[in-house]
């Protein structure tokens, strides 16, 4: 990236940084909705799941914590944003400015997950306060491995949804494909358990997808449990590096369509 293209990029995340500081108490609530990890532990805890894992009820708890912070990193709304954008015709003049418009959505992702910080960290500590026993902190190797990995899930899933995101090309209900995705997102990332719980047949193919890595394996390293570090990062990189032109070029066809269309 060229330093005025940077420069740009710098300076359109600080007025989107402005424009999520307008909407602090919207960001709060949607931090408090992502405690969807802390009813799981609830689950697992006080049926005694986490024997079958052999694992105890701290690491549990802190894989749990763990995923509620790598979710609230790597939420990704973008394919709404653009699809009400295509809708009500705001693609247009994005499309000559200098800047893909996707850089706008991402700058406002990153935006809101700064914005978010206070509320995710103010929510791990009553965690704290009611589980005491599960305090613990990554030593400064552990805390900036798991911050790229969370990054890394963040691009994936950036990725995936802006590829579907140019899909209002052609339909005008492309969220509706990211509905139908949420659903193996949600029950294959590990936000609800664990990978390792997972019955055999389901780990004998699961690890070549991308779901493990948007929540398990950041969770996991993050948490302190056992993981393959170095297969973990190969695989987010592996999809980030086909997801990243299947972009582009799903980009470059949809516009070609988009302004022929409006000559």
């Amino acid at each position: 990236m060229s330093n005025l293209n940077r420069n740009k990029l710098i300076t359109l995340l600080k007025v989107q940084y402005s424009n999520m500081l307008e909407y602090r108490v919207e960001i709060a609530l949607w931090a408090i909705s992502g405690i969807i990890p802390f009813f799981m532990l609830n689950i697992w805890t006080n049926n005694n799941l986490n024997e079958s894992i052999n694992m105890s009820n701290i690491m549990l708890s802190r894989y749990f914590l763990s995923a509620f912070f790598v979710r609230q990193f790597s939420v990704v709304w973008v394919v709404f944003t653009f699809e009400e954008d295509a809708l009500l015709g705001k693609i247009s003049p994005y499309l000559i400015q200098p800047l893909n418009p996707f850089f706008r959505y991402f700058a406002q992702h990153i935006a809101e997950q700064i914005t978010r910080l206070p509320f995710a960290i103010i929510i791990a500590i009553i965690f704290f306060l009611v589980n005491p026993e599960s305090i613990w902190i990554p030593s400064l190797s552990i805390f900036l491995l798991s911050s790229i990995s969370t990054f890394f899930s963040f691009l994936i899933q950036f990725l995936i949804q802006s590829i579907i995101s140019c899909l209002c090309f052609w339909t005008e209900k492309a969220s509706s494909i990211e509905r139908l995705l949420f659903i193996p997102t949600l029950f294959l990332s590990g936000l609800l358990a664990p990978v390792i719980s997972f019955p055999d047949y389901v780990k004998s193919w699961i690890y070549i997808t991308p779901f493990p890595y948007l929540i398990d394996f950041p969770a996991n390293l993050l948490a302190g449990n056992m993981t393959n570090v170095i297969s973990g990062f190969i695989m987010q990189i592996f999809w980030i590096l086909i997801l990243f032109p299947l972009f582009k070029r799903i980009w470059f066809l949809g516009t070609k369509k988009y302004t022929a269309m409006g000559s």
